[in-house]
């Protein structure tokens, strides 16, 4: 019965894509389908739906989508750009590595990959060919470090996996061969965060500097100024303090990621009204925009990959797939290749927050067997579904900066694979090495 329930459930949802039915529809259908042959009440699966929207974590996902649109009509992701240039300085290639720099410092802020391309990349991008850098160049490094957005905390996808994750307990079985797991929090997940998104961007400066060296791209300046350095840090300084705000209020306890996301929104209407002074009514009722239709997406997307997620679970599915897969090899790092392969698969044709949802409920179970930490894990598939930004044919960083650039999708293609190339040996490097996510975590305590 389990091999035909995965059969209905994976191939209507595939059927059903293919016809070119919405993510959202198919997740629906296929689950819908699956109650039906189970001759279980359909409403049951309305039920599951709505009560999946129902948890106080996921508050945070609307509120932080608010908090990085306000931020940028504010002009604090301008100012961040500001600080990203200076710092550059005279580095070959220095304008690359402010986009890359530029990138972390809006992704803390932001927690989304193509809103992060967009803030940075209307900046940086005609900064780039002016300054000589191929159109398509300039648009390919900033469609790369776009994906950084969703990787340095706080981050749209980590809070949605922490959810997903928090409702899968560790299989008994896990628990006999390997004790008790670490429980899985988003403040945890968070600060995880931290150092593989720096070894992230650490790979896209490095390959930003190769090839700036062959092409002869530059530095923005002779040698570093610092009066310049220091007017734009005092000129950022309300800027650089909001990731700090947030992030420092989630890890002293102050407040929950979905409170300190509500004081990030306060934040920067105070910023932009009353200190930098740049915010106006028409650009508040815009980003109320955004963050309805954003928000409205996700959760549709929610609504089926719960259902969905809940009928592999009742019907063991997850753990047969785990049998199978331990009974051809328990080597960590061949199953780590494989999963990464696999995510970066997934990450070309599906959208980030629907993949989660669709892999935890597979992946999570797979991981407990082989006695992984969940937290790590948690990192790992955000840092591998971050390269599916930059990656065709979804590759939604790719049209963002391309419509900013006007270089053409192809053109922008064949100029991101060492990104691409370089971002899949940093996700290696984090899988292979749990202590590289974990230990700032231990740091902080359960």
């Amino acid at each position: 019965m389990e091999a035909y329930l995965t059969l209905i459930l994976f191939g209507g949802f595939l059927v059903l894509l293919v016809l070119g039915a919405p993510i959202t529809v198919s997740l629906a259908g296929a689950s819908m389908a699956a109650y039906l042959i189970l001759d279980k009440n359909p409403i049951a699966l309305v039920q599951i739906a709505f009560t999946s929207v129902g948890n106080f974590p996921l508050m945070a996902l609307p509120s932080f989508v608010l908090a990085g649109a306000l931020m940028e009509a504010s002009g604090i992701s301008r100012r961040l750009v500001d600080i990203a240039e200076n710092m550059a300085g005279p580095v070959t290639g220095g304008l690359g590595a402010a986009t890359v720099f530029a990138c972390l410092f809006f992704g803390a802020i932001s927690g989304s990959g193509p809103a992060t391309t967009a803030a940075v990349g209307m900046l940086m991008i005609p900064a780039m060919v002016k300054r000589e850098y191929e159109a398509s160049y300039a648009s390919a490094v900033t469609a790369a470090s776009g994906g950084l957005g969703i990787i340095i905390p706080p981050s749209i996808p980590i809070v949605i996996f922490g959810i997903s994750a928090m409702g899968l307990m560790a299989p008994p079985e896990a628990i006999s061969l390997h004790g008790e797991f670490d429980t899985v929090s988003i403040p945890k997940l968070f600060i995880a965060g931290v150092i593989p998104g720096l070894i992230m961007a650490t790979t896209l400066i490095l390959t930003n500097y190769y090839i700036s060296k062959r092409r002869g791209y530059k530095g923005l300046m002779e040698s570093w100024s610092l009066p310049d350095i220091n007017h734009s840090l005092r000129r950022g300084v309300w800027s650089i303090l909001a990731p700090f705000l947030i992030l420092g209020g989630i890890y002293s306890g102050i407040f929950t990621p979905t409170e300190s996301a509500v004081v990030a929104i306060f934040y920067s209407l105070f910023v932009g009204f009353f200190l930098h002074k740049e915010l106006e009514f028409k650009n508040v009722l815009k980003s109320l925009t955004t963050t309805t239709w954003i928000t409205g997406r996700v959760l549709l997307i929610l609504f089926a990959a719960t259902v969905f997620g809940r009928l592999l679970i009742e019907q063991r599915i997850p753990v047969h797939v785990a049998d199978s897969l331990l009974s051809v090899t328990d080597n960590m790092y061949l199953v780590w290749a494989l999963t990464i392969m696999l995510l970066l698969f997934i990450g070309m044709f599906m959208e980030t927050l629907a993949a989660i949802m669709i892999i935890v409920p597979v992946l999570l179970p797979i991981m407990y067997m082989l006695g992984a930490d969940p937290t790590h894990v948690g990192i790992v598939v955000i840092c591998t579904l971050s390269i599916g930004f930059a990656t065709p044919p979804l590759g939604e960083n790719i049209f963002v900066a391309s419509g900013i650039g006007g270089a053409s999708v192809e053109q922008i293609t064949s100029k991101i694979h060492p990104f691409v190339l370089a971002s899949v040996l940093g996700v290696f490097v984090i899988a292979f090495f749990p202590q590289l996510t974990l230990w700032l975590p231990s740091l902080v305590g359960p």
